[in-house]
């Protein structure tokens, strides 16, 4: 189904309400979710409100108002309170942006929250106010190190964004072969996973949704992927998580900003980051002929066509969001 951005937040943010969410707390989540319509990301979109919904109904109700429990003037811990990350790490990363244009570079942690979304979301905060930032977070394990088919990792995001004169430079992955909420989407859809990405509580390679959720996924990126995986699970522990929270709560969100007038003038610093984007789309592609992007460059313009043409949401998706606004 085709939803306009109006009607694509709205059902949003009344499903998220029905759920128990403030109406301050819904349309901080409905703006992020619908930004990751924007981008394309469909999974990341209002299909996680089912998610958000299900752990809801799993765990008792422990919310607590999100809270700093220790502060610097360049630093500062925060405790989520068992609220959803989309709040929790938006919070964190506006106290780091304010500290970084005050103090040069500042540095938050949160824990104790759980689905934190698309970290590109954060860094671009971040780039609006002309500022670098680093943002990862981790949680509970799903994801099996190189060579392995346990989990013992989450699906571990990490993203960095930084200012230009135009578009940010922003590259954002997940250290999972496949996300959490992606397979999700194939579970709700009915829809195999493609090969060689997951393996079922027995250690059998899987393409069974359902299979995956109670076995592992893939690291990504061989060896390689999964050291960057395990450091991003320690940035969490750096938090204060526990090192392999249990269950879909505990999870932290770690964010770095930085002034680059610290090193330098910024408008420098934002014009060569441009110079050197455009030396690498400038770059000979391969025979296919397709134009060499840098990071962003799609969900960039992809949001800038959708933002006129609308987001693409599921039926099956449409109708249960649907169904939870008539509680």
């Amino acid at each position: 189904m085709r939803l306009d951005v109006e009607e694509a937040r709205s059902l949003a943010m009344r499903a998220l309400s029905a759920i128990g969410h403030s109406a301050e707390h819904a349309q901080i989540t409905a703006d992020h979710l619908v930004d990751a319509a924007l981008r394309g990301v469909t999974f990341g979109g209002l299909p996680r409100i089912l998610a958000i919904a299900e752990r809801m109904a799993k765990y008792p109700d422990r919310r607590r108002p999100i809270r700093v429990v220790h502060e610097t003037p360049v630093s500062a811990q925060i405790d989520g309170g068992d609220n959803v990350g989309y709040v929790v790490a938006q919070q964190a990363t506006k106290l780091a942006i304010a500290k970084a244009k005050e103090s040069g570079i500042a540095v938050v942690g949160a824990i104790d929250t759980y689905y934190t979304g698309l970290f590109a979301y954060y860094v671009e905060m971040a780039t609006r106010e002309g500022l670098v930032a680093m943002a990862a977070g981790n949680g509970s394990p799903m994801v099996a190190p190189h060579g392995a088919t346990e989990p013992r990792f989450s699906t571990n995001p990490i993203a960095f964004g930084f200012p230009t004169t135009g578009d940010p430079v922003i590259w954002d992955i997940g250290t999972a072969s496949i996300m959490q909420g992606e397979v999700m989407m194939h579970m709700r859809l009915g829809e195999s996973l493609p090969d060689g990405m997951a393996f079922d509580s027995a250690g059998r390679p899987t393409t069974d949704p359902v299979a995956a959720l109670a076995g592992a996924v893939r690291v990504w990126g061989g060896h390689k992927g999964s050291g960057l995986a395990a450091v991003v699970q320690l940035l969490g522990v750096l938090c204060g998580t526990e090192a392999m929270p249990e269950g879909l709560e505990g999870f932290g969100y770690f964010v770095l900003v930085i002034d680059p007038a610290l090193l330098g003038p910024a408008d420098t610093f934002k014009s060569r980051t441009a110079t050197f984007a455009e030396a690498v789309r400038g770059a000979r592609p391969e025979a296919s002929g397709s134009p060499v992007r840098m990071p962003f460059d799609r969900s960039a313009a992809e949001r800038r066509r959708r933002l006129v043409e609308g987001v693409e949401v599921p039926d099956v998706v449409c109708a249960s969001l649907e169904t939870l606004c008539k509680r």
